[in-house]
Formats: structure tokens, C-alpha cells, sequence
């Protein structure tokens, strides 16, 4: 079949019913949905194309800027769509927590903001959200912007209507259960609410992260109310799924079903296999069942790599994240009074933790930045401090730093945390150092 435009392939994506030998449960039939076809790789493309349509060409002719709080997919479908027309994208995020993600997207050429709150340890010292700031630099700037607005916007739920429940029916017509994991929450809701009118007793089940935890692509319970789309009593139930089974899921729909699909949907997997295995058949016949793959696998091996580094050569144990309950118990820990103490002292490394903008915004004085993530990197190649240094590790609250101590301790370095992190630096009135050094460009 012949296309003229790339935005024609969105859609129309496959159902595959995937083997009850597989799955073990002889009372579903389980499907599905595979929007990972689409043409820029995920669920997003629907609604990035749906909310910018109608509009994208005068936003271009007009030399305005597509503005948008995203953390992947739907950045990256429109920065493909706004590429195209001649405009680009400015995405603001504070949720980029996969380097492939984040890579994807500078070679796109978007240009991407990460604000303070990237650090997996919650940081209350950040003065901005993604929301407010999109607010702020579009009020500065009038009719300089256009603000897609994936986490409000009604188009969301309608192009899942129009589009993704509609083709599920279409397809196998009246559903029992379906499963999606929430994002903006649109996917599920908008097919799950054109499948319930076909069958008022459909069930939806909405997948999300541990609270503790991390899934790319999905939010925790608590972060679900950052999102104006989300409604909780739409679901008949909210599972929180961990990381650990959202990773199992992911090798099983890809080595026995050959999904190669991302761990949004290896979550979805496992919390419907967990669900559908306590139910019963339905009136004498199988429960027929739907899970949404979002995306594709590739973009996410660091993060795999990361909590399962088993599956790639690497022991077990052998990263901060492995860390048991108990190791934190005997690691040291510093006052902000004890530190200050120290400031000129030579052999001392404070090494704060955060994203750049928190850094930037204020640090511990003379402290050098090293995002989370980057740290964890180095320390799975091994430890590259040397041991007559004396590390202090600061983060926001002085959780995670006190993780990274432990590590390090381990590893035979003299290391201690910022009891309270920078937050109790600064409550204690200590002074911040603001900005860092950029060094010169060539000329």
C-alpha cells in the first residue's frame, strides 16, 4: 500500500492474541494492542499528531514554537511533526531519567529543559515545576509559543476514542478487561471509555509504579495527581506494579511472545496476569482481555542494564541500588555545622548529587556536581575515588547520598553523607554557593 505522508501510518495498529502456553492462563484470552507500529515508535504518536493537526501549519508559517511538558514519546512525535513543518520544540521536563531518552531527543533537535527535581530523591528545594514554567516563559513571550498541553488537553482521550478503542473493537469485538499503564492517563481512559459503552461491565485497569519506585513511562500513585486528565474513580482498580516484575514482564513478552516492547508495558504484563489469574471465567466462556503496548524495548537498556545487570554480564550486588536494608545502618553521617567546619580543608570532595539547574540554583560551597544517574554509571565500572580522599555525598534530603556512602564504604573509601541533605544546609542558615563555572569555548 502506498502512502504519501508519514502521519498516514499512525494508527490502525496491530492486536496480537498472545499464546495461553505462554501466559498459563487457560481461562483468557489475552491481547495485545501493539502500538509500538506506529511510525515514530509508540502509543504517543496519536496524540501528539491529534492535538497539533489542525494547527502545525500555521504555528510554522507564524514562527512559533511547539512548547510541551514531556519526558519522551510524545516529545519525540512532536519534534518529528514540528521538524517536518519547519518549527521545533522546546520540551520541559524533570522526569529524564533514561539516556537513550534524552539522547533521542537532543539528535532530533529539540530543545530540551530539565529542571531541578530530576534526582530520584525528592528534591523540596526546587523552585519550579514543568506546569508553572511553561506558564511563566509563555506569559513572557505572547504568541511566541503553542502549548500542545498532553496532560489537559481533551484531544488525548479522543484520538485513543477514535482510534484505539475503536480498532480494538473493531477487532474482537466486546472486551472484559483492559489494561494500560498511566502516563497522562489518555491511552486508557480514552479506548477503555469507547470499549465500556459497547460492554457497561468492562473492567479497566490502570497500571502504575510502586511509590518507592521508578517505571519509565508511568507515574507512582502519588504523582498521578500532577495530572489534569487522570480521574481515579474511572478505574476499577489502580495496581502498583515494581520494578523488578515490570522487568520480568519485559523479557517475557519479548523472548517468548517476541514483543520487543518497553517496561511500561512489561508492568502492564505482569499486573494483568496477576489480575486475570484470581478471576473466573465469565458466564461459561474465557475472559477476553487487552493490554496497550506502548513503545519499544531499545530505548530503555540502561535502565534495564541498571536494576538487572545480571542480564548482561555483570554480577549482581554490584551497584548502589543493590544495596541491603542493613548496609545503611553504620554509615556515617555529617551536620551542616560539621561540614561548614571543614570548608578549606584539603582532601575533602563534597559531591552533590541533584540535576544541573538544582545545582546551579544553590549548592553546598565549594561542593562539585554529579548527577544521580551519572554517578551510578561510573561506580558500575568501579569505584574512581581515590582513598585518601574523604567523599561527602549531599542530595536533597540525605537519603540517597547516605545509599552512596554505603557504596562507596564498601569499596574501601573513606565516604559520609549530609545528614538532611541540602535541604538541613540550608534550614541551618548556611549560605549557597550559586552558578557554576562553564569553562571557555575554543576560539
Amino acid at each position: 500500500m502506498l502512502y504519501h505522508d508519514i502521519t498516514e501510518l499512525i494508527g490502525d495498529t496491530p492486536l496480537l492474541k498472545l499464546d495461553a502456553r505462554v501466559h498459563g492462563l487457560d481461562h483468557v484470552e489475552l491481547y495485545a494492542k501493539l502500538e509500538l507500529f506506529n511510525p515514530f515508535g509508540s502509543v504517543k504518536d496519536r496524540v501528539a499528531w491529534a492535538m497539533v493537526e489542525d494547527d502545525l501549519a500555521d504555528v510554522a508559517g507564524n514562527g512559533r514554537t511547539l512548547i510541551e511538558a514531556s519526558s519522551g514519546n510524545t516529545a519525540k512525535a512532536l519534534q518529528v511533526l514540528a521538524a517536518m513543518r519547519g518549527t521545533r520544540l522546546r520540551a520541559y521536563t524533570n522526569r529524564v531519567r533514561v539516556n537513550e531518552v534524552r539522547d533521542v531527543l537532543h539528535l532530533l533537535g529539540a530543545d530540551v529543559r530539565e529542571l531541578p527535581g530530576l534526582s530520584e530523591c525528592p528534591d523540596p528545594t526546587a523552585p519550579h515545576d514543568v506546569f508553572s514554567t511553561i506558564e511563566n516563559v509563555m506569559a513572557g513571550d505572547p504568541g511566541a509559543y503553542y502549548h500542545p498541553s498532553q496532560y489537559t488537553n481533551p484531544k488525548n482521550l479522543d484520538a485513543h476514542y477514535r482510534g484505539t478503542g475503536k480498532e480494538i473493537y473493531d477487532d474482537i469485538g466486546p472486551v472484559d478487561y483492559l489494561f494500560g499503564g498511566l502516563g497522562t492517563t489518555g491511552s486508557t481512559r480514552g479506548a477503555a471509555t469507547y470499549l465500556q459503552e459497547r460492554n457497561p461491565g468492562m473492567r479497566t485497569i490502570g497500571v502504575v509504579s510502586s511509590r518507592s519506585d521508578f517505571i519509565p513511562g508511568i507515574r507512582s500513585e502519588a504523582e498521578l495527581w500532577d495530572v489534569g486528565l487522570f480521574q481515579p474513580d474511572f478505574y476499577l482498580e489502580i495496581v502498583p506494579v515494581e520494578s523488578a516484575a515490570a522487568i520480568d514482564g519485559t523479557l517475557e513478552l519479548a523472548t517468548a511472545h517476541g514483543v520487543l516492547a518497553g517496561p511500561t508495558s512489561g508492568a502492564t504484563y505482569a499486573a494483568a496476569l496477576d489480575r486475570l489469574g484470581r478471576h473466573a471465567e465469565v458466564a461459561g466462556r474465557p475472559v477476553k482481555a487487552v493490554i496497550i503496548i506502548c513503545d519499544r524495548l531499545e530505548s530503555y537498556l540502561s535502565y534495564v542494564k541498571k536494576r538487572r545487570p545480571d542480564l548482561f554480564g555483570r554480577a549482581a550486588g554490584g551497584s548502589v541500588r543493590d544495596l541491603a536494608p542493613e548496609a545503611l545502618d553504620d554509615v556515617p553521617e555529617i551536620s551542616p555545622d560539621e561540614l561548614e567546619a571543614l570548608d578549606g580543608h584539603h582532601g575533602i570532595l563534597k559531591i552533590d548529587t541533584r540535576g544541573g539547574m538544582a545545582y546551579r540554583i544553590g549548592h553546598v560551597p565549594g561542593s562539585i556536581n554529579i548527577r544521580d544517574d551519572h554517578l551510578e554509571d561510573m561506580l558500575g565500572q568501579g569505584v574512581p575515588f581515590p582513598a585518601s580522599v574523604r567523599l561527602v555525598f549531599i542530595c536533597p534530603v540525605g537519603e540517597y547520598s547516605k545509599r552512596l556512602a554505603a557504596f562507596t564504604r564498601q569499596a574501601g573509601c573513606d565516604a559520609t553523607s549530609l545528614a538532611g541533605g541540602v535541604v538541613a544546609w540550608r534550614d541551618a542558615g548556611k549560605r549557597l554557593e550559586v552558578g557554576a563555572r562553564v569553562p571557555p569555548r575554543d576560539r
